[in-house]
């Protein structure tokens, strides 16, 4: 795994990245040798001290990117908890069945987005104003048309026109694998 630590208006001691290389050593025995891994320390003023220490990490492996933002007192508390977040990232990646995998990786390919732009759950939102609108066509179809159309595309939801009484839908994939179906009204 190609690994690059940068430290963003500090450097980087040699203890901080011989500790950082030696922990994500436990993610190259999991992944490939096409995997990078980007790791950016910085230090932030805010307003708990214990927290000033930042580090984000970054792994892509199989085409897939997996991003962390660990924060604490120390740079090594800080990649710590990153880095365990990245790990059972990285194991449930690997857990997941091979043809889900495979879907994912198709619909990222095939995104008009940025690989920078598919963000892990605990990173910090900088602004959530709509940055993007995507305009597509919309055919009546069934339901079960729907369906078959939402698995070729991987996706977990889909939009259509219902052929039967032709208002918009929203058809989408529940937990337990089953499908739930939006029928908004308006005025209701």
């Amino acid at each position: 795994m190609r690994t690059t630590i940068r430290g963003r208006n500090l450097t980087v001691s040699e203890k901080d990245r011989a500790y950082i290389e030696r922990k994500l050593q436990r993610l190259e025995r999991m992944l490939d040798d096409r995997s990078e891994a980007e790791v950016d320390l910085r230090v932030e003023g805010r307003a708990k001290a214990g927290d000033s220490h930042i580090v984000e990490v970054s792994v892509t492996a199989a085409g897939q990117r997996l991003r962390g933002v660990g924060a604490s007192s120390t740079f090594t508390a800080a990649a710590d908890e990153v880095i365990d977040k990245i790990e059972r990232r990285v194991v449930e990646a690997r857990q997941r069945p091979r043809k889900r995998r495979r879907s994912e990786q198709a619909r990222y390919a095939e995104s008009a987005l940025p690989p920078e732009a598919i963000a892990g759950p605990d990173e910090p939102e900088e602004d959530s104003r709509i940055v993007k609108v995507k305009r597509f066509a919309i055919e009546p179809m069934f339901e079960e048309d729907a369906i078959t159309r939402m698995e070729e595309l991987g996706h977990t939801f889909f939009i259509f026109v219902d052929a039967e009484n032709m208002r918009i839908a929203v058809l989408y994939r529940r937990k337990d694998g089953r499908y739930g179906l939006i029928e908004p009204e308006v005025g209701a």
